[in-house]
């Protein structure tokens, strides 16, 4: 069932989402080479908490940390590590939810950790995702179905000779951190559900260098892309109304 927000739910969301963003960006401007992913999760934790909200992320299904952090071929769900330290070249992706005065908001982002191997394709498979996730957002148009923001999706990364993650999807979100409708990245346009206005989307674009078996590791939440294949993750809170689309969660990521 497709949860419809009013007026000051979304104002609450655009709060949550204004947290999200701003934690977004100091994270994004504090990567480098030699950092650990254990420490970007206890930055993004302090800093969520420090500005009134918590981390959505924890304690959701029994997860232990503030983000999913997800390097190279790790897609979705990476748990953070001491262990897993940042080098030069890395394709690194920070997913983050924030839960603020009862409501979620959802974003994602992945960049490039400084100038090395093979840096200019991957800084193009990067820009594919940004690409696809601006476009998908412009589709977020009440009147428009749920198969015009995938399609978008779609049409754009596997236009730059990419692949979309099937298995996973974007969503709802709002009172819970997953609602109703899923948001493929994939699908046929004017077909799904209707885009009605007070409906709260976080719209993702889970993508691979090349088709790959997504694959679920020791941990038991981390999904990796099989054969050395580079994953990428983009994501935004969006609202709907009359007026247009609202990206909730709106930052200027610095990666």
């Amino acid at each position: 069932m497709i949860i419809y927000k009013n007026a000051e739910e979304i104002s609450i969301m655009r709060e949550g989402g204004k947290i999200a963003a701003a934690v977004m960006e100091r994270l994004s401007g504090s990567i480098h080479p030699g950092m650990s992913t254990l420490e970007i999760d206890r930055l993004a934790q302090d800093l969520i908490i420090e500005k009134g909200a918590q981390p959505s992320f924890k304690g959701f299904e029994g997860y232990r940390f503030s983000t999913c952090i997800n390097v190279n071929e790790g897609v979705v769900h990476g748990i953070p590590k001491k262990t897993v330290i940042l080098n030069l070249g890395d394709v690194l992706k920070v997913d983050l939810g924030v839960l603020y005065k009862g409501f979620h908001t959802d974003t994602a982002f992945s960049c490039l950790v400084g100038a090395g191997p093979h840096s200019e394709e991957k800084l193009r498979f990067l820009e594919t995702g940004k690409k696809a996730l601006t476009a998908a957002i412009g589709r977020c148009q009440v009147g428009n179905r749920i198969g015009d923001i995938s399609s978008t999706i779609q049409d754009i990364v596997e236009g730059a000779g990419y692949h979309v993650v099937e298995e996973l999807v974007g969503h709802g979100v709002g009172r819970r951190l997953h609602e109703d409708p899923q948001v493929p990245g994939l699908g046929k346009p004017h077909t799904g559900a209707l885009l009605k206005e007070g409906m709260t989307l976080a719209v993702e674009v889970i993508y691979t260098s090349a088709p790959s078996q997504i694959v679920s590791g020791a941990d038991g939440w981390t999904l990796s892309a099989v054969n050395g294949r580079i994953a990428g993750l983009f994501e935004h809170t969006v609202s709907l109304s009359k007026k247009g689309v609202e990206v909730l969660t709106l930052g200027r990521y610095l990666c």
